[in-house]
């Protein structure tokens, strides 16, 4: 017999589940990273105002996307948001009021990790906010966003969907990795146990929040690399670019040096050791 655990994890298991080579990836996604270049000088020279929010299961790989777009990019003109919990001033505001000073500017992009929408998802099910404030978010957020994009941003929102079986390998995986073992927080831990409270409570989002001005789009993340890749390529199609890359400069011949120059003997600077093997 199916229980229900069984049959959320069944309708939310990604179809796209089929490995991707570490050749086919790190080639493919160095030519979407040329892509994104070209993306961004095209938002820099037109002087447009781009918003990406990532959303999605605890451990789903919204950090290692982020991670891969912004990582051939200028970052004066694209910025990671990943605000902590409000602190006692923060939570006397407007909602929407400690995103508000995030948002871009003419010729950027900003990229939240987990955004306003946390009222919806981990406020709603961990018990932080009020039945009423959670439905005057509902009911709010959807003309909060419909202004944004009125002013001019572009909105563009991402769920990253991964099974629960897939979820639990990877925090397994944060166990033994030292280097990820500050991703398993304590608030994870506690979503953890409450899958179909997540799975209700995102469900109810979508179905409040999904409008024509700013979709969502939900990322079949059960293979990261796959995800990545179609993320990448999905962004890339969002906002239509034209090459604008600068012609390389002509360097000019290096001066002639004069001679006159004496360096400071080593003795006199701290150098960092060198204990790379020969």
């Amino acid at each position: 017999m199916t229980t229900a655990k069984q049959k959320a994890s069944v309708e939310e298991a990604p179809r796209s589940t089929a490995r991707v080579s570490t050749k086919y990836y790190e080639r493919e996604l160095v030519r979407l990273q040329v892509e994104l270049v070209k993306q961004q000088e095209f938002i820099r020279a037109q002087g447009l105002r781009v918003v990406l929010i990532f959303e999605g299961r605890d451990a789903a790989g919204k950090g290692g996307a982020i991670q891969r777009i912004t990582e051939p990019l200028n970052p004066r003109y694209a910025r990671v948001v990943a605000l902590p919990a409000p602190n006692d001033r923060e939570r006397g505001q407007w909602y929407f009021q400690r995103y508000v000073p995030h948002l871009p500017a003419r010729g950027e992009m900003v990229l939240f990790d987990r955004s306003w929408y946390n009222r919806a998802g981990v406020e709603r099910v961990m018990g932080f906010c009020t039945d009423e404030e959670y439905w005057e978010f509902l009911r709010s957020c959807p003309e909060f966003e419909r202004m944004l994009v009125r002013s001019g941003i572009q909105l563009i929102k991402y769920w990253f969907s991964v099974s629960d079986n897939e979820q639990e390998r990877r925090f397994q995986q944060r166990l033994t990795d030292p280097t990820k073992r500050w991703k398993l927080s304590p608030m994870d831990l506690e979503a953890r146990n409450r899958w179909e409270d997540f799975s209700r409570a995102k469900d109810a989002m979508l179905a409040a929040t999904d409008i024509p001005e700013a979709p969502w789009w939900v990322v079949e993340a059960e293979v990261k690399k796959r995800a990545r890749l179609n993320v990448i390529n999905h962004l890339l199609g969002q906002v239509p670019y034209e090459d604008l890359t600068p012609e390389p400069p002509t360097l000019p011949p290096r001066p002639r040096v004069r001679g006159d120059y004496v360096r400071p003997p080593k003795e006199s600077q701290h150098f960092v050791p060198d204990v790379v093997p020969a």
